[in-house]
């Protein structure tokens, strides 16, 4: 769905690069993960991508077609979530997606489903000048899927919203991938891309470090031990005992049956953070 070559640009008036020689693939149906932190090159790709900044270098084709031969009929196809909300303050929720329905020329969602499936729709006829800053991120998320886009861009997806809220909007986009769409996730919050995304690029410096799925990098980069608390002489002591071959650990299996309670049991998996600084040496800041 997405195929970029050796994309690089420059902000008019700048020396510096702000990408450099960047390639990556999407397939239909994937949740690709754009992970850095700001400042990185996340939001100048993505907005690329959809056709606000021009004049690059390299190769971009959306659905098989070079970005740049694209009309307006792009906004067809796509969908985008910006990370700052930005609506129409004196209308209602339902007037705001009523208007941007009539934008599109295919067929759309209700617009009060569409609101159902954010929470929002209790608030439906509420002015957005009223409503809070949570609010207005499920409202762009609302908004960015209204028209049944085959691609979906979402920029910090989650930012500003609670568990409750967030948790909402990560079920709503896998529902989306199950059902056919492709999704692009721009996002400094490891955990949010561990729990949506199929593959992850990590970019620092406007060049991409590394690019697979998270299994694969926690597998690579992860280590492969479990550590048992247990309790002896009325003492919680710890022991660690590597994964492979486990199960004919003779000490492992001496100590499930002799300690006098086990505790715990924990794996030492790695987290995409822990990898992401390891492999750029940066922490991320949002």
């Amino acid at each position: 769905m997405i195929k970029v070559n050796k994309l690089s640009f420059t902000y008019p008036g700048n020396r510096k690069e702000t990408l450099h020689d960047l390639s990556f693939e999407i397939k239909a149906g994937e949740i690709f993960g754009f992970l850095g932190p700001s400042g990185a090159g996340k939001s100048t790709t993505q907005k690329i991508l959809f056709g606000l900044l021009k004049y690059y270098q390299g190769s971009i084709e959306i659905m098989d077609k070079e970005i740049k031969t694209w009309d307006s009929q792009i906004y067809e196809q796509i969908g985008i979530s910006f990370e700052l909300p930005n609506h129409y303050s004196n209308l209602t929720a339902m007037e705001n997606l009523d208007y941007f329905k009539s934008l599109y020329t295919g067929n759309c969602y209700d617009p009060l489903e569409v609101l159902t499936w954010v929470g929002l729709e209790d608030a439906a006829q509420v002015r957005v000048q009223n409503y809070s800053k949570g609010m207005k991120i499920r409202l762009n998320v609302a908004r960015s899927i209204l028209h049944k886009p085959k691609i979906l861009f979402l920029d910090e997806p989650t930012s500003g919203l609670d568990p409750v809220n967030a948790k909402m909007v990560k079920d709503l986009v896998l529902k989306l991938r199950d059902e056919g769409a492709t999704v692009f996730v721009t996002t400094h919050n490891m955990i949010v891309a561990d729990e949506l995304c199929d593959q992850v690029a990590f970019i620092t410096d406007g060049a991409i470090r590394a690019i697979d799925s998270p299994q694969v990098l926690k597998k690579k980069y992860g280590k492969r031990s479990v550590v048992v608390d247990y309790q002896k002489d009325e003492k919680v002591l710890d022991k660690e005992f590597m994964l492979d071959g486990l199960g004919k650990n003779s000490a492992f299996i001496d100590l499930l049956s002799t300690a006098s309670s086990i505790e715990a049991i924990h794996s030492q998996e790695t987290t995409l953070e822990d990898i992401f600084i390891r492999i750029t040496g940066e922490g991320l800041k949002s």
